[in-house]
């Protein structure tokens, strides 16, 4: 090796013996650096196999394999009796890129521009402290796990192996899925569906996005209530539809302040929470229902029933979705069991006329090809042996029991400093702190103590600003619950 500049090049290469990474992917590694690098240019020869082998006391085999390697992606280019050059293709590069990194370092920032859209920036809130009063969600603990886990398992070693793996498949969902939703729903909820009408999507969220690409424009008007949920308005903005709220009461939504909007602008979709409004758990009172079918029929605008957590009413039978007295094919139901079964497996539908379906389907295959098969089949499965039913019986006494006993220690160890309504289902209490509380300070200080509460912050609007929070009993034990709300007197 004649150059003592290339000795120092190739004697700085650092090989790691201890790395799970080949010593010979090793020195390709450091050799591409030193040509990004400009230190080896556009045509210049290497050392030889045999010296850079003895330099770095390495295989001369090693070395070999380095150089094929580069070879074989275009960086190097051997030459029988004249030795290995790097490619005389390769332009130029600019050091001053290089000057400040470092080798093989993950990057932290993109070299292109990103513009910023605000309503993307939202906290996502993880719950891993050891006691929680969350947003409502189910107790896992309750969750017939093992059952899914015979369900899917089975799914595996079933015949026709070829139609479950080894091709693509419809992107409405498989047909057992769809079929055995479509009788859950018509036993259940009073619907009228085959499985057609039902489309396969990975929970709540996944069915708004798809809805708000396939049916709305920009521009279009989409109403929905105050306080409501954030990451469904989000949605709205970022499809570019104009989003106009309305208010909440203790009936739900004030569908009066809805008619007064159909008459002054064209409104493409409402969005609507009617079982157990989010944030507030209010129910929809049966008038309001009425009249919210009646102007949709008026006025030709969609009616998207996010029906988030149906199956848990405690003080009497739930009450039927608006999907159930729709007649002319004016509401979008969707339903998931993330909050019935665990927020964890991503299994929801959304129920609409066939010509819907078709469409939906389409623009669902630019964002998911067709979903997961196999955990829709394994759902399938446990809806037609009724686990899911006897699991959701069983869930609901649970939670009943635990809702009363919340509401109780609430009642009697934060008198004075808190106001709510016992809900007549879900698994929250919608509950308004004194206003001289601070609650992003009262969250700060639970979460040191190893309790999770939320702030309060994402039910905010600037027409809305109650100090209220949802705290959910569901997913705690009992003794959970007592220590979560002793935590909470002790602060305040």
């Amino acid at each position: 090796m004649d150059s003592p500049i290339l000795v120092r090049h190739f004697s700085e290469l650092l090989i790691d013996h201890t790395s799970e990474r080949a010593v010979y992917l090793q020195l390709a590694d450091g050799i591409l650096t030193l040509i990004k690098s400009n230190k080896l240019l556009s045509g210049q020869k290497l050392p030889s196999s045999r010296d850079i082998s003895s330099l770095l006391q390495i295989n001369r085999i090693t070395v070999s394999k380095a150089f094929e390697e580069l070879q074989t992606q275009g960086w190097l280019e051997s030459f029988v009796g004249r030795g290995t050059f790097v490619s005389s293709h390769i332009p130029l590069s600019d050091p001053k890129t290089l000057q400040n990194a470092i080798a093989n370092a993950p990057l932290k920032k993109a070299g292109f521009t990103i513009h910023s859209k605000p309503h993307l920036n939202i906290p996502l809130t993880v719950t891993n402290t050891k006691l929680h009063l969350d947003d409502g969600f189910p107790d896992p603990k309750l969750a017939p796990i093992k059952e899914l886990y015979r369900a899917y398992r089975n799914q595996l070693s079933r015949g026709g192996l070829y139609t479950k793996f080894g091709s693509y498949s419809y992107p409405n969902g498989s047909e057992p899925y769809r079929e055995a939703i479509s009788n859950y729903l018509n036993e259940t909820r009073g619907l009228k569906t085959s499985e057609k009408n039902i489309l396969s999507v990975r929970g709540t969220l996944m069915g708004i996005n798809l809805v708000c690409n396939g049916l709305i424009d920009a521009g279009d008007v989409i109403v929905s209530g105050v306080p409501g949920w954030n990451r469904a308005e989000m949605n709205f903005i970022h499809a570019k539809a104009k989003h106009i709220t309305i208010p909440v009461d203790e009936n739900g939504l004030v569908v009066d302040e809805l008619k007064k909007i159909c008459q002054q602008q064209k409104v493409r979709m409402v969005y609507v929470t009617p079982h157990h409004h989010y944030p507030t758990t209010v129910s929809l009172r049966i008038d309001r229902r009425l009249e919210l079918l009646r102007l949709a029929n008026e006025y030709g605008f969609i009616i998207f029933e996010d029906d988030y957590d149906f199956d848990f009413h405690y003080k009497h039978r739930p009450l039927l979705p608006l999907a159930s007295a729709d007649e002319n094919g004016m509401v979008i139901y969707c339903g998931s069991f993330s909050k019935s079964f665990s927020p964890a497996f991503r299994m929801g539908y959304l129920v609409v006329a066939e010509n819907v379906a078709e469409h939906l389907s389409n623009v669902r295959i630019l964002l998911d090809r067709q979903g997961d098969h196999i955990l829709d089949n394994a759902m399938a499965d446990l809806l037609n042996e009724n686990t899911i039913q006897r699991y959701l019986r069983k869930a609901l006494t649970v939670y009943e029991e635990r809702r009363d006993i919340f509401c109780d220690l609430l009642n009697s160890e934060l008198s004075g400093k808190v106001n709510f309504d016992i809900p007549e289902g879900g698994m929250t209490v919608w509950t308004e702190f004194d206003k001289a509380i601070n609650l992003q300070l009262l969250a700060q200080k639970a979460y040191q103590k190893g309790l999770y509460i939320s702030n309060g912050k994402i039910h905010q609007y600037s027409n809305y600003n109650t100090n209220g929070v949802r705290l959910g009993f569901a997913s705690s034990s009992i003794d959970d619950v007592i220590k979560s709300v002793d935590i909470i007197k002790g602060l305040l």
